[in-house]
């Protein structure tokens, strides 16, 4: 008989997948990710037995903790689970999918929720980087109704707030992990900077693109795709990533002037499809580098004046909005805002081939 684990599916920005909580999951890493891989169907390019949607934005998931050291209050692990391949990734932040824990949590009864709002902080335990969330509580429950509207999402929701702390280094241990604002890779200058999500940023110009185009036309251009790969694998190595060939970060981003009154445009891809929007805190990398004289994004940016500044990151579907303190020319604190939601709440039966559960 299949063991059914409890699973709550969420959307976090422009993300979705499942939320489980880490006791209902094996203890031993390779039979937990092959507990996961069964659930969202993986691999298989239609992920079409499973809860995955066949695209990395939709093939993701999150497991959920209490840390006993005190130094947070709800520990996140998110996962990037591959469709084609038999991994689930738990290098990378996910600032979309980081949206949607601390409802979640509540939702399992991890957590207790306050009346009116509840601030908590969560820790991403893949990096360690800490955020502040809030989020509406009316009665304790998370409440998704509201007025706040997130491009790539066609249905306004309530308000999730997001406050990085401390993000600098996430994954390569500096913001500019080769020291350099810019670098030259194979010929092609690129800013290699880490502020929440590593991120290799090359002028859209410079690989002989405009920058607005389509995804599906860049997605169709095999020739920039195939440089673009030679590029990451190489960066990656600059950058204290070692071989990323079946990992998703560094990210790569194609900047160009704003188009549409924002602070710069984007093409980001993922890594190696081009994406509908930008990751949370890839845009927080992204107006990092924007804001960052000498940097490959700021020769294209409209950055802005003060210490305080609101970035509109543009992208396919539209714009995603940063905000940035700065103390001189270091960004020191940065803060959006995002929406989530319940889609689902029930359990997910997995065979006993894979796992009988804990009793077993």
């Amino acid at each position: 008989m299949a063991h059914d684990i409890p699973c709550w599916y969420m959307r976090g920005g422009t993300s979705k997948g499942p939320f489980f909580l880490a006791r209902d999951l094996p203890g031993d890493i390779a039979t937990r990710d092959a507990v996961i891989l069964a659930a969202m169907g993986s691999p298989d390019e239609r992920q079409i037995d499973g809860l995955g949607g066949a695209r990395p934005l939709t093939s993701k998931t999150g497991i959920l903790s209490v840390p006993a050291d005190g130094s947070a209050d709800l520990d996140f692990l998110f996962g990037q689970v591959g469709i084609v391949e038999a991994i689930v990734d738990t290098t990378p932040n996910c600032g979309n999918m980081l949206a949607a824990a601390l409802p979640a949590a509540i939702e399992a009864g991890l957590i207790v929720g306050d009346h009116g709002t509840t601030t908590r902080r969560v820790r991403t335990v893949n990096t360690g980087v800490i955020a502040e969330i809030t989020i509406d509580t009316p009665a304790g429950v998370p409440f998704y109704d509201g007025d706040a509207h997130i491009d790539g999402v066609p249905r306004p929701a309530a308000p999730v707030r997001c406050r990085f702390l401390d993000t600098e280094g996430s994954l390569t241990g500096s913001l500019l992990p080769t020291g350099n604002v810019r670098d030259t890779v194979d010929g092609i200058e690129m800013t290699l900077i880490d502020n929440g999500m590593p991120v290799m940023i090359i002028a859209a110009a410079a690989l002989g693109v405009r920058g607005d185009e389509r995804p599906e036309a860049l997605d169709a251009d095999g020739e920039l795709k195939a440089r673009i790969k030679s590029l990451r694998l190489k960066a990656a190595l600059l950058m204290n990533l070692g071989d990323v060939a079946r990992k998703p970060v560094p990210k790569i981003t194609l900047v160009s002037p704003p188009r549409a009154g924002g602070a710069i445009g984007t093409r980001t891809f993922i890594p190696h499809d081009c994406h509908t929007s930008i990751g949370v805190l890839g845009a927080v990398t992204v107006a990092t580098a924007a804001v960052l004289p000498g940097s490959v994004a700021y020769e294209v940016a409209t950055p802005g004046q003060g210490d305080v500044r609101t970035l509109s990151i543009e992208h396919p579907t539209g714009e995603f909005s940063v905000e940035i303190g700065l103390e001189g020319t270091r960004v020191v604190r940065a803060a959006l805002l995002r929406t989530a939601r319940l889609l689902m709440r029930g359990s997910v039966p997995v065979s006993p081939s894979i796992w009988r559960g804990p009793t077993a």
